[in-house]
């Protein structure tokens, strides 16, 4: 009983993130004019920084019609049902690991969220030069124009919502948790694996702007950080074991 009450905590509160997604919808701003500037201010740091590779990689990436469909599809897909994997092995792997892993998403989705009512910033594919390679792409898939969700609901979605990038927020998230709750190397490759791809993913569909994925990481890595500092670190999956020498004496 504590444990099927335990589930329908977690769902409402997975439910309750999800409709403050969707609330701040209606509450950022739709006007294209400062979020563009925004954006273009962004895009100036980066090419001071030297960064500034969205509109190559955005060019190469739908260049080529297998790379831009396969990247679509993984921008449209991979955020969902990678995260929601990770969360199902989450709630099996105990309450230490999954309180920890479960508190740092929500408080980095909250602290994105509220950048994204203050301070909307345009992604690349709504400006100049740049394409939208989802809606390049979207009679091959169930998405519309920049949306990962069905064409029907994209309405729902907040296109002015680039600084920073969940995306690859929770796909950090996902290499983190993975880390935390297991020991084989495989699923850990894997979990940073889909960090790195879903990284350039968004940039080279158009959505985010580098420094979007580098914010979106911060975010996410100061959110576990803190979450761990308050909650105690959890123990390590990995233990080392000492030489015989070097273990003191049992008592």
């Amino acid at each position: 009983m504590v444990h099927t009450w335990r589930g329908i905590r977690e769902l409402v509160l997975l439910g309750a993130l999800w409709s403050v997604y969707s609330l701040s919808r209606l509450l950022a701003s739709a006007d294209l004019h400062p979020a563009t500037e925004r954006a273009k201010s962004l895009l100036g740091v980066e090419k001071f920084a030297g960064i500034d590779i969205e509109m190559s990689l955005n060019r190469f990436t739908s260049g080529d019609e297998w790379l831009a469909a396969g990247a679509s599809y993984y921008y449209a897909a991979a955020h969902y049902v990678v995260t929601a994997a990770v969360l199902l092995l989450l709630w099996f792997s105990g309450d230490q690991h999954h309180r920890r892993a479960r508190n740092a998403l929500v408080l980095a989705t909250v602290a994105a969220l509220t950048v994204y009512i203050l301070l909307p910033t345009a992604p690349p594919r709504l400006l100049p030069g740049y394409i939208d390679t989802l809606a390049q792409n979207a009679d091959q898939g169930w998405w519309g124009r920049g949306e990962s969700l069905p064409g029907g609901m994209g309405r729902m979605t907040n296109e002015l919502a680039a600084m920073p990038s969940m995306h690859a927020g929770w796909a950090l998230w996902v290499a983190l948790t993975v880390g935390l709750i297991t020991t084989n190397r495989l699923l850990r490759t894997l979990g940073w694996a889909h960090a790195g791809l879903t990284a350039l993913v968004v940039v080279g569909t158009g959505n985010h702007w580098v420094l979007d994925v580098l914010v979106g990481w911060l975010v996410v890595g100061a959110a576990w950080g803190l979450v761990g500092r308050l909650q105690g670190e959890p123990e390590s999956p990995v233990r080392e074991e000492l030489p015989e020498a070097t273990r003191s004496p049992s008592p």
